[in-house]
């Protein structure tokens, strides 16, 4: 029964990570349609959303399954319970990079506005954190958690600097607003997906040992 069990589990990490890959691409993608400006690849990354939203269904009735078949108990339970928890920041992530892509995709009028470069950094920035959330999952490593809870200070202060470049900007270049309103929405949504990834690192953590935010989870 145990190895059954032990099996099922690895099956779970691995679409724990094969939907932690469906979203860092999304975020990847996401980035280069940031520079590119490319509409036709930024509807691409709308749709692909639709895979994510289907891994997070599966993933959810799989956990589902354990819980109930298999009624486990103790760290096994944190562990099912917290994937459960983590695959709906997962497709949040997802709706994001779409939300970032849908933004592109529109047409605009008069001069393209070129993106600050800090915009770029917030997203690999973003990116890097969940990929770093996904391993730490994968590897129960709670160290790697808490890295990734450290890292959203990094997101956290280039959005501060994107709004600070955006609203000098606003000043000067009127013709541009809305375009600048478009690009603070982006450096929005990049925030977002940080404390997402945040998020999860403390799920992963409450896997491990237990404790939610340092704290016994009743």
């Amino acid at each position: 029964m145990r190895i059954h069990f032990d099996d099922q589990l690895h099956r779970l990490n691995e679409e724990m990570i094969h939907m932690g890959s469906l979203i860092e691409q999304a975020i990847e993608n996401a980035c280069l349609v940031m520079v590119s400006r490319d509409a036709e690849a930024a509807r691409q990354i709308m749709e692909n959303d639709v895979e994510i939203d289907r891994k997070q269904r599966e993933i959810e009735t799989m956990c589902l399954r354990l819980i109930l078949m298999q009624q486990p108990v103790a760290r096994d339970l944190r562990l099912v319970s917290s994937a459960l928890k983590m695959i709906t920041d997962m497709e949040r992530i997802g709706d994001q990079a779409a939300d970032i892509s849908e933004i592109i995709s529109m047409p605009v009028k008069g001069t393209l506005y070129a993106y600050p470069n800090e915009l770029q950094k917030m997203g690999q920035a973003a990116g890097a954190m969940v990929h770093k959330a996904i391993d730490a999952f994968v590897q129960r490593n709670t160290d790697l958690a808490a890295e990734v809870i450290r890292d959203d200070d990094v997101v956290d202060q280039l959005f501060n600097e994107v709004r600070g470049q955006l609203l000098h900007t606003m000043k000067k270049h009127t013709e541009y607003g809305a375009q600048l309103l478009d690009a603070l929405m982006i450096a929005k949504y990049l925030e977002r997906i940080g404390d997402h990834a945040v998020n999860i690192g403390e799920w992963v953590e409450y896997a491990v040992t237990g404790l939610y935010k340092g704290e016994k989870f009743s």
